[in-house]
């Protein structure tokens, strides 16, 4: 038997719309992602389990880790005959990266109980493409995170889909999910076809100055560039009271607020805990709308997918 983790992530960090992707991890130690086992079998079984396995499809070929297996046995050219047990921890549709959470825990939890017949980069190819069916479209921005760790700045070119960024250690990232649902394939819909130049110019300047704020350690230049002006103009109608929360939460002393890839989850910047916790209770108060809403106090996770127990 094996078992592998694989964390939860913001995709576009608010400033680096596709480009930017960064794995997080609750500072308490618990789980935020879902984990997926693997042992022998004589026929292939998948069982759901986990707070969020209410939301997976009702038949097994629907679900995301079976479509997974399926290509993983195309790959071998063989009929792999295993048990998966998945633990769906993240729910789906929270922009937390939750596709690509099942996606990457299962890709490397195949490979590995099957002796690592894929090597790593050819790994992260294989789960942008599954991650792609459920999104419409590949990208990287969960996946690769996900899967190694750390704030990755999307490359995809000559083979080259990442590379790590520096990050500020003390940096607090409250993840606060209301409790609803907003499918990726929705909110793309509403984001314009076209952009205008100085919209361009503007987010080139925005991301430029983000990542050489990150290389020169300064942690206040790189705050105050992480404004969206691609997506969250046009997605904060979907978030209740986005422009609010952004506005309180700089009251209590956040340092930078933006929207978790397609939302409706928020992330929230703090570099001091005690302002990380007041923003957690303040959130608690005003963002959640559902009892299954949940907020977290995490750090990057620089670890990435990894095998547990």
């Amino acid at each position: 038997m094996i078992k592998f983790y694989s964390p939860a992530s913001i995709g576009n960090v608010g400033v680096g719309f596709d480009v930017l992707g960064a794995a997080i991890a609750p500072i308490d130690g618990s789980f935020l992602g879902d984990i997926v086992t693997i042992s022998p079998s004589k026929t292939f079984q998948l069982i759901n389990k986990g707070m969020f396995s209410n939301q997976l499809p009702i038949k097994t070929n629907n679900n995301i880790v079976w479509k997974c297996w399926k290509y993983f046995c195309s790959l071998l050219k063989k009929n792999l005959p295993i048990t998966i047990i998945l633990e769906k921890n993240l729910p789906i549709g929270s922009g937390l990266g939750s596709s690509a959470c099942s996606v990457v825990a299962s890709i490397t939890a195949m490979n590995a109980h099957f002796e690592n017949p894929i090597k790593k980069t050819e790994l992260l190819l294989l789960m942008g493409k599954l991650e792609g069916k459920i999104s419409g479209s590949i990208h990287y921005d969960n996946v690769a995170p996900c899967f190694l760790g750390g704030l990755q700045l999307i490359i995809n070119k000559n083979n080259i889909i990442c590379q790590k960024l520096p990050i500020f250690k003390n940096w607090l990232w409250i993840i606060a999910w209301p409790g609803i649902k907003i499918a990726t394939s929705e909110a793309r819909t509403m984001l314009p076809m076209q952009y205008s130049k100085e919209i361009c110019i503007e987010h080139s300047r925005y991301l430029a100055g983000f990542v050489h704020a990150l290389y020169t350690k300064q942690p206040s230049l790189a705050s105050q560039l992480m404004n969206d002006v691609i997506a969250e103009p046009y997605r904060i109608k979907l978030l209740p009271n986005f422009l609010k929360i952004r506005e309180e939460t700089k009251k209590i002393g956040a340092i930078g607020c933006g929207i978790s890839g397609s939302g409706p989850t928020i992330f929230v910047i703090s570099d001091n805990l005690n302002t990380a916790k007041k923003i957690k209770t303040w959130l608690n108060k005003n963002y959640l709308q559902t009892k299954k809403g949940f907020i977290h106090i995490c750090k990057i996770d620089t670890l990435g997918t990894r095998q547990i127990g």
